[in-house]
């Protein structure tokens, strides 16, 4: 039962940009109900910091509980990776006891394991406390050890899964599944994704090409009360103008020449879910004005019907377009802007989010990349990664995937390096540790830029950031101080 339970909810996650908090919440609930604990813990490993941290908990008294590797009985299974039943925790100094006297819970007995992942790597530990029906006993530690393999499924399944790898040099932060991101202004764009998706309100997602709109769009869909329903999605720049109206709204028998039977259109498709309306800024003038009913009255008209049809769907739309420009211009009009921009999300460039952001979306893509295409030991040079760092992205996320994925396809040896990286435009040196400039620099600049990102993930530590670069210690002391 408790297998089935975890592989149903790893169908639901496969795939969703869900709310990762949610989802390991739904996990610690299904590993306590399956088994028979008053309280639940899942423990992530945070490589960066070498830290157990406790996102998914059932800890109505703390927010957050950060342990070091070794600490409390969670610590000991991390460094030890060996499950451990306590029937009475008070008799054991593994026990962390101090929680207990914070809180005013009493924890009598207590059951920890490791969660593995494909290669026995350490992802996470998955604690429980106090069974309710008497203590903790080996059958329930085979238990919990298969329950954990499940965790560790669905765990490599999400965006978690770069994140956990022992490689990673970036502390943990998430958000949303498959939407990568940890600066200002994703947090802002995090922020209004949580408060939208729980309305039925209007949504317009600005941004440039390939800043990932239709995942944000996304988010809003799969976390919001019409979750079960479809999210239908229309692409405006790709329909021929004269197919838009059809698409859209379907026909009627007869209709035309050719429309022998009755067609559904999109609009209809989305019944009970939300209408995905990317790049709305090319929709012709002579539609406009029918999505203008579609949305504020929630009706329209099949092709070739007298009668209008209900419409029982959420709008999402998306432009790169500059829409105040066109309707100054008369090119979109000013009654549907207003209908569509009622929760406004703007995206930011990649140049804008910083090179920290920069680094995880590598560590996303790499991790992807090489699993997709069977090259397991392929690493990325310190050479590549600067030169991935002082590029300015115009092409922005979406570049950058195809960027990675192509060296990982053509790399010839198990190291990915500046040639193989598809960049036509110029690159560029960053102005500061949170932004890019666009204008042409020296190599040096460029390099000595990025060997202070890297000495600030390594939180000034010349050492690690000189074994992180592949350099000596006394060649990242000169460039520094050459600088």
């Amino acid at each position: 039962m408790a297998a089935e339970a975890l592989q149903s909810l790893l169908e639901r996650v496969r795939g969703r940009e869900l709310d990762l908090d949610a989802v390991l919440g739904l996990v610690i609930d299904t590993v306590c109900r399956e088994l028979g604990a008053d309280r639940g813990t899942l423990y992530l490993v945070d490589h960066a910091n070498q830290q157990l941290v406790s996102r998914a908990a059932h800890l109505p008294e703390i927010a957050e509980i950060r342990l070091d590797l070794g600490e409390g009985l969670a610590g000991w299974v991390a460094r030890h990776r060996s499950p451990v039943v306590l029937p009475d925790a008070s008799q054991d100094p593994r026990h962390a006891g101090q929680f207990d006297a914070s809180t005013g819970y009493q924890t009598a007995s207590m059951m920890a394991v490791p969660v593995l992942g494909p290669d026995q790597e350490l992802l996470a530990v998955l604690q429980v406390l106090n069974q309710r029906d008497g203590v903790f006993g080996r059958q329930d530690l085979g238990r919990a050890e298969r329950m954990a393999q499940g965790v560790a499924a669905l765990l490599d399944t999400t965006s978690l899964g770069s994140q956990l790898r022992p490689d990673n040099r970036q502390r943990l932060s998430w958000r949303y599944n498959n939407i990568i991101g940890d600066s200002a202004s994703m947090q802002g764009v995090y922020g209004r994704v949580g408060r939208a998706a729980r309305t039925a309100a209007t949504v317009l997602i600005r941004g440039e090409s390939g800043t990932g709109k239709e995942l944000i769009a996304r988010a809003i869909h799969f976390n919001s009360p019409r979750s079960d329903g479809p999210f239908v999605k229309v692409d405006c720049a790709a329909l021929p103008e004269h197919l838009v109206e059809n698409e859209l709204f379907g026909h009627v028998a007869g209709a035309y020449t050719s429309a022998a039977q009755q067609a559904r259109g999109k609009v209809i498709e989305a019944e009970g879910g939300t209408l995905f309306l990317d790049e709305v800024g090319e929709l012709p003038a002579a539609v406009q004005a029918k999505i203008l009913r579609l949305v504020q009255d929630r009706t329209y008209f099949p092709v070739g019907a007298s009668t209008p049809s209900q419409a029982d769907v959420r709008f999402v739309c998306a432009t790169h377009r500059d829409l105040e420009l066109e309707v100054e211009h008369k090119r979109f009009r000013q009654d549907l802007y207003y209908r569509l921009r009622v929760v406004e999300i703007a995206l930011p460039p990649l140049r804008d989010r910083g090179h920290a952001d920069l680094e995880r979306l590598i560590d996303h893509f790499l991790d992807r990349f090489r699993r997709e295409h069977a090259r397991p030991g392929l690493v990325l040079s310190a050479a590549a990664a600067t030169t991935l760092h002082a590029h300015s992205w115009p092409g922005n996320v979406r570049e950058l995937e195809n960027c990675l994925e192509s060296a990982v396809v053509l790399a010839p040896s198990d190291r990915i390096t500046p040639d193989l990286l598809p960049l036509r435009s110029p690159t560029t040196q960053a102005r500061g540790p949170d932004t890019f400039s666009s204008g042409l620099k020296t190599l040096a600049e460029v390099e000595l830029a990025y060997i202070r990102h890297v000495l600030q993930l390594c939180g000034g530590n010349r050492t690690k950031a000189a074994r992180m670069l592949d350099i000596g210690r006394n060649t990242l002391i000169r460039k520094l101080k050459d600088s």
